[in-house]
């Protein structure tokens, strides 16, 4: 008898062991900097380092989502529903480099999500290093989610890894059908079909970015001139500066910002006052709330920003697209409020879309 209850000893003390393959409740995956990390089965509570990647949970996984890297402003929570409003505030290290590794360990989560570049092999090194200020909690480097046209992998990743991953599927969809559109339809400009463009960054909308910047990529993609292409000098990621001078020069078809204060006063303001796009009250502002539509951050935001700046430049060849019944969708699915038809409009026309190009 002694000798079978010291066997059924050993066997028990076995199978509550921790196995090679990790301690019951976690499993080993390879992120997308081919480290292995060990992982929670379940992972219930996630904070990112940098906003493209907590956009991306806030729209697959609220619920998981424990903190932000920022604060949100007044006009961006005027559609985020009110149990994510007060999220504490953890910084990140991407443009600020204001971390707070206290804050982060304070809010327990499960898992970090630390940005790499697109190619989810480099800056291994910062991964590591976080992974060291973090201790035992896993840090999880992902693929940065900045380009529209290859962010799928990245939110496929983040799905399967915290669990939505039909929500995630979902986005991919909606961002594949209206990515689809655009292709197509750019694919058929003549060059001197295509209207010229002007981002203009900043309050004062003297800052801009040359095509092929990822701040400005939706003009990119929906086929736009960029008519600050002759500026690219290679770094385009800090943006460049310009005067009114050369923006009258330019005298572009359209003008888009993400900056309210510059809108407000574009109308007003003389030194605007002759340019093509402000006669013609062609003067575009990205929907700011929750995120910015168009810009900063740049990231799974801009996928609702792809259709709405296809409408904006060329709204006689997207009439199919039904931007109230598509941001009413995209807010349902992804920002996690249901629009009315009124709010939807009220987003759409404030940014300065025309009602009758909704």
């Amino acid at each position: 008898m002694l000798v079978v209850l010291a066997v059924l000893g050993v066997a028990t003390q076995l199978f509550l062991a921790p196995s090679s393959d990790g301690v019951e409740g976690s499993k080993n995956i390879t992120d997308m900097v081919n480290r292995t990390v060990k992982v929670p089965m379940e992972v219930k509570n996630v904070i990112a380092t940098s906003p493209p990647l907590t956009t991306v949970v806030y729209m697959i996984a609220p619920d998981k989502l424990k903190a932000v890297n920022f604060q949100w402003t007044d006009e961006e929570l005027k559609y985020v529903p009110f149990q994510y409003a007060n999220l504490p505030v953890v910084g990140g290290w991407y443009g600020t480099q204001d971390g707070n590794y206290e804050e982060f360990i304070a809010a327990e989560p499960d898992v970090v999500l630390e940005s790499t570049d697109e190619g989810g092999n480099n800056d291994l090194s910062i991964v590591d290093e976080r992974q060291s200020k973090f201790g035992d909690i896993p840090v999880v480097g992902v693929q940065d989610t900045v380009n529209i046209k290859s962010l799928n992998n990245s939110i496929s990743f983040m799905g399967d890894l915290i669990g939505a991953k039909d929500k995630a599927n979902q986005l991919n969809d909606f961002n594949n059908k209206y990515l689809k559109m655009v292709e197509e339809k750019s694919a058929k400009l003549s060059d001197g079909d295509k209207k010229t463009v002007f981002y203009a960054a900043g309050s004062d909308g003297l800052k801009t970015y040359p095509s092929g910047a990822a701040h400005g990529q939706l003009i990119d993609c929906v086929g736009g001139k960029n008519v600050a292409d002759a500026l690219n000098q290679g770094n385009t990621t800090g943006g460049v500066q310009v005067s009114i001078e050369q923006v009258i020069k330019w005298d572009p078809d359209v003008i888009i910002t993400n900056n309210m204060d510059f809108y407000n006063s574009v109308y007003k303001n003389p030194n605007w006052a002759h340019l093509k796009a402000v006669k013609n009250k062609d003067v575009y502002v990205s929907p700011q709330s929750p995120f910015k539509w168009f810009d900063n951050p740049i990231g799974a935001n801009m996928i609702i920003g792809l259709p709405w700046t296809a409408k904006v430049i060329y709204p006689e060849d997207y009439k199919e697209i039904n931007m109230v019944d598509t941001t009413k969708e995209f807010y349902s699915n992804f920002y996690h409020y249901d629009l009315s038809d009124d709010q939807a409009k009220e987003i759409l026309t404030g940014s300065g879309l025309k009602e009758s190009n909704l």
